[in-house]
C-alpha cells in the first residue's frame, strides 16, 4: 500500500496513474475524496498533512509515502515519526533543484513549498529515503505563456536569454513510482532535468515550430513584469523572488542532469514533446 499526499497535484496525478498500471494498491490523500477523479480501485481518503493527526488513520497498512513539501510543510518530521510508528517503511519527497539555494532566490517558498525541511525531515526519519530534485515544470509555460500565445504571435517577458532545462512532470511522476516501488534509490537526492537548457526566447521559437506559427520572445523591462503580476494578485514576495531568480541568469538550477535517463532507461522527453502533448492548449 503506497500513500499519497498532494494526490490530485501535478505530480500526484500521473504518479497515482502509473502506480496502479504497475499493480500498486494506492491510498490518496486529498481535502476532498468525492471530487478527486482517481481511477477505480484507489482509496480516496480525506486528510491534511500538514496536521499529521488527520493522516494517523491512513498510515495503518502502508509501506510506503509520497510526501508533498507544499501539503506537509512544516509537519513534516512529526508526519514522518507517526508513519515509522506505524510500519511505514520508505518515503519519497518531492523537492526542487534549487532547494539549496538562497530561500529568497526560491518562488515556491512563497507559495507554501517547504522543500529544503521536507527533504530535510526525510533525511533524518529514520526511513528509507529518496528525494526528487525536479527543475521546474514544463507545465509552467502553459501557465505562463498559453494565454499569450492563443491571443498572438508575440510572448512578452522578462529576460529573454535565461535559460533552464525544464522537464516534463510525466518523467517525474516516472522516477517517484519507480522510488517508491523498488530500494533502487533509496538515499539519493535526485537531479531531475530536461535533457536540454533552453532560453525564454527558444523556448517560445518550439511552441511555435510544434503548433506552426512564427512566434517570438519580446523582452520587456523586468519592473514592468514585475508589477504586472502584482496587479494580477501574485503575492509580492512571490514576485520579487521569481525576478531575483531570472536575474541570476545560469547557475545551479539551470545544470542538466542524466538522472531521468539514467533511472528510467530513456531519455527525458524534450519541451518539444511537451508542447506537442498540449498544443490544443496553445492554440487559438
Amino acid at each position: 500500500m503506497i500513500l499519497v499526499t498532494g494526490a490530485t497535484g501535478t505530480i500526484g496525478r500521473p504518479l497515482i496513474d502509473l502506480l496502479v498500471r504497475e499493480g500498486a494498491k494506492v491510498r490518496a490523500v486529498t481535502r476532498a475524496p468525492e471530487a478527486a477523479g482517481l481511477p477505480s480501485g484507489v482509496e480516496a481518503v480525506a486528510g491534511d498533512p500538514s496536521r499529521p493527526g488527520t493522516i494517523v488513520p491512513h498510515l495503518e497498512g502502508a509501506t510506503a509515502v509520497l510526501l508533498h513539501p507544499r501539503a506537509a510543510g512544516d509537519a513534516a518530521a512529526d508526519l514522518l515519526a507517526l508513519a515509522r510508528e506505524r510500519g511505514v517503511e520508505r518515503v519519497v519527497v518531492l523537492s526542487a533543484i534549487n532547494v539549496d539555494d538562497d530561500p529568497a532566490q526560491q518562488p515556491s517558498r512563497f507559495q507554501g513549498d517547504r522543500n529544503k525541511e521536507v527533504e530535510d525531515a526525510a533525511v533524518a526519519s529514520g526511513l528509507e529515503w529518496v528525494s526528487l530534485r525536479a527543475a521546474s515544470f514544463a507545465v509552467n509555460t502553459l501557465r505562463t505563456w498559453a494565454p499569450q500565445v492563443r491571443a498572438g504571435d508575440v510572448v512578452r517577458g522578462p529576460y529573454a536569454a535565461f535559460a533552464e532545462p525544464l522537464i516534463d512532470e510525466r518523467d517525474v511522476a516516472e522516477v517517484g513510482a519507480r522510488a517508491l516501488l523498488g530500494a533502487d534509490l533509496a538515499g539519493r537526492r535526485l537531479r531531475l532535468t530536461g535533457p536540454r537548457s533552453l532560453s525564454h526566447a527558444a523556448l517560445v521559437t518550439v511552441i511555435g515550430e510544434v503548433i506552426g506559427r512564427p512566434l517570438r520572445y519580446a523582452e520587456i523591462p523586468p519592473e514592468a513584469f514585475a508589477r504586472g503580476l502584482v496587479e494580477r494578485g501574485l503575492p509580492r514576495p512571490f514576485v520579487e523572488a521569481l525576478m531575483a531568480r531570472y536575474a541570476r541568469g545560469a547557475g545551479p538550477a539551470e545544470t542538466v542532469t542524466d538522472e531521468v535517463a539514467r533511472i528510467l532507461g530513456r531519455p527525458a522527453r524534450t519541451y518539444a514533446e511537451w508542447v506537442a502533448d498540449h498544443a490544443a492548449a496553445f492554440q487559438r
